[in-house]
């Protein structure tokens, strides 16, 4: 793997000569992106704010998956996180910025993250592969259906019976049950083999009919933001793969703890030891004439954005 050493402003003048030479774009991301947008689930201080009961029990990030909690504290945890992450209305400046930067470029998106925040922020849903699953869905946990359902009227009930002084649901009758079995449920992400894919199948067939017309000299650049080691066969390896077999594509990497790549993609591949907000903070977007300002799309009908 190669590591060079590369400032943040000789980084962005490059980001921003690539992007204007691009015919494509693929943008991939993992979790440091949201982290540099404001959304960083080890922040204990956040955690503290949101969760004071949770906090008093021990507990001190957003990583909950595996925690034995009672229904009551599991769905109250769960409707003010969602509510916070996914559903909140405010604009994010960070994912606005790139969806400037990227502009009229034909683009794609493939991000592990849950929270919504590309479709929320211009970035078309139908051009966002979202394959860890959505927090605005969910499912059956058997599953007796792969049907899911939109959890925003969910996370209301929950959090209409909330109650912030002991992170509990105190309304019994509020807890979720499936809609068509009548037994349990939880939110749509990807924790084990019951995850229901099927409203992800549209855009993971689109992206790949994008990605089989991409010539093989095309000018293709994947732009890949904090995507470390916790699950690197869904966004970094893909992304390395991507760039190798196609001799037109170039690779961005950005991330401030693991920016390495790989020894065979040099020359192709710039490696970023920063975060998303720091190298796009400095991109001039009025240089290179190909980055425009972008035209906000609305999202998709009928999907819970």
């Amino acid at each position: 793997m190669n590591h060079p050493v590369t400032g943040t402003r000789d980084a962005a003048r490059t980001l921003a000569d690539w992007l204007a030479e691009a015919d494509r774009v693929l943008i991939t991301a993992g979790a440091g992106l949201s982290a540099a947008a404001g959304y960083d689930y080890g922040d204990e201080d956040r955690f503290r704010e949101l969760f004071p009961a949770l906090h008093a029990l021990g507990l001190r990030s957003r990583y909950l998956v595996g925690v034995p909690l009672p229904p009551e504290l599991w769905w109250g945890y769960w409707a003010v996180h969602i509510d916070d992450i996914r559903f909140s209305p405010a604009p994010n400046p960070l994912y606005r910025r790139l969806r400037e930067l990227v502009g009229d470029t034909d683009h794609w998106v493939m991000t592990s993250n849950v929270d919504g925040l590309f479709a929320r922020n211009g970035f078309a849903a139908d051009h966002v592969f979202t394959p860890q699953g959505d927090y605005g869905r969910y499912q059956c946990s058997r599953p007796c259906t792969d049907t899911t359902w939109n959890s925003r009227p969910l996370v209301d009930r929950l959090l209409a019976a909330y109650d912030p002084a002991t992170g509990a649901v105190t309304d019994p009758g509020a807890l979720p049950r499936c809609p068509n079995c009548g037994g349990a449920v939880e939110i749509n992400v990807r924790i084990g083999p019951q995850f229901v894919e099927t409203p992800y199948l549209p855009e993971l067939n689109g992206l790949q009919d994008w990605l089989g017309a991409t010539p093989p000299d095309a000018r293709l650049l994947v732009l890949e933001f904090g995507a470390g080691f916790n699950t690197p066969g869904v966004i970094r390896v893909p992304g390395e793969h991507l760039t190798r077999g196609l001799p037109g594509a170039r690779l961005v990497r950005v991330n401030p703890t693991h920016p390495e790549i790989p020894e065979d993609l040099a020359g192709r591949a710039l490696s970023v030891p920063a975060d998303a907000r720091d190298l796009l903070g400095a991109v001039d977007a009025g240089n290179p004439a190909r980055l425009r300002p972008r035209t906000f799309q609305k999202p998709e009908a009928g999907r819970a954005v």
